[in-house]
C-alpha cells in the first residue's frame, strides 16, 4: 500500500514529464524523417558527379570545359563532396536543465501572473493528464467493488469518507508547495521525496476509513482484483483545489522575476 500510494503522490509530474519527453521524442524523429527521406532518395538515384566522372569527354581532350569536369568527377570521387556540419548532440545535463526550464515555464508562475490566470493556465494541462488514469481506476473500482459485492451504500459511505481525506491531501500539497519543498523551479528530489513519503502516510491512512466501511472478506476481494485505494485516491483528488506555486525567487529557474 505505502509503495502505491508513493507513486500515486506524483502523478502529476510524473505525467508533465512523460508529455515532455514524449514531445522531445517526437521533434527529434521530426528533424530526422526528412533526412532519412533525403537519403533513401538520394541512394535511389544515379550519382550524377559518378556518372560525370565516369562518361566519355565531350569535344576535344583538351576542351577546358570538358577539363574542369573530368577534374570535378576525380574530386568528387575522392571523397571531396560537400558535407552538412553536425548537429551537436546534447548532454544529459543540458537535457536535464532545458526540461526542468520546460518545466517552470509549464508549472511555475510566470512574471505578474494572477492566481486565476494561474489556474487558466495550468488547470487545463493536469486536466488533460490525469482524466485518462482517472477514468481507468474508477473502470477498475466498479469492477472490485461488484466483485467484493460492495452495496450502494457502503460506496457512498466510502466516498463520504474519502472527502475528508482529499480535504488532507489539498492541505498537505499546499503547505509543501508554500514552503518549497515541491517547487516547479528547481530540482530538490529531496524535498519531492520528503513530500511523497508524508502523502504517502496520509493515503495508507485511508485504509483504516475503509475498513470501517468494508467487511474484512469485501477488503480481501477487492484487493485479490488488483485494485488499489491509494493509487485511486493519489489520482482521484482534486488537485485543481492547489494554492498556486509563490513566484520563482532570485537565482531560482523559473520565468518569472
Amino acid at each position: 500500500m505505502a509503495v502505491t500510494a508513493a507513486a500515486a503522490a506524483v502523478s502529476t509530474l510524473a505525467a508533465v514529464w512523460l508529455w515532455l519527453d514524449n514531445r522531445d521524442l517526437r521533434r527529434r524523429v521530426s528533424r530526422l524523417e526528412p533526412a532519412a527521406a533525403a537519403a533513401a532518395g538520394a541512394a535511389a538515384r544515379p550519382d550524377p558527379w559518378g556518372a560525370a566522372a565516369a562518361a566519355p569527354a565531350l569535344g576535344d581532350a583538351d576542351d577546358p570545359l570538358a577539363r574542369t569536369g573530368r577534374g570535378l568527377g576525380r574530386d568528387l570521387d575522392r571523397g571531396d563532396r560537400p558535407t552538412l556540419p553536425e548537429t551537436p548532440r546534447e548532454s544529459r545535463l543540458e537535457r536535464r536543465l532545458r526540461r526542468q526550464q520546460e518545466i517552470a515555464g509549464l508549472l511555475g508562475r510566470l512574471e505578474g501572473e494572477t492566481d486565476d490566470e494561474y489556474r487558466a493556465r495550468v488547470l487545463p494541462l493536469v486536466d488533460a493528464a490525469l482524466s485518462r488514469p482517472r477514468e481507468q481506476l474508477a473502470a477498475q473500482r466498479a469492477e472490485a467493488e461488484a466483485a467484493a459485492g460492495v452495496t450502494p451504500e457502503q460506496s457512498a459511505a466510502l466516498d463520504a469518507a474519502f472527502g475528508d481525506v482529499y480535504q488532507e491531501l489539498i492541505t498537505y500539497t499546499n503547505g509543501a508547495i508554500t514552503d518549497g519543498q515541491v517547487t516547479p523551479y528547481e530540482r530538490n528530489v529531496a524535498g519531492l521525496l520528503e513530500y511523497a513519503g508524508g502523502l504517502g502516510q496520509i493515503l495508507s491512512g485511508a485504509e483504516g476509513r475503509v475498513g470501517g466501511i468494508l467487511s474484512p472478506e469485501q477488503q480481501q476481494a477487492i484487493y485479490d482484483s488488483g485494485f488499489e485505494w491509494g493509487e485511486y485516491l493519489g489520482v482521484s483528488a482534486p488537485w485543481d483545489q492547489l494554492t498556486p506555486p509563490p513566484p520563482p525567487s532570485v537565482g531560482t529557474g523559473g520565468s518569472g522575476g
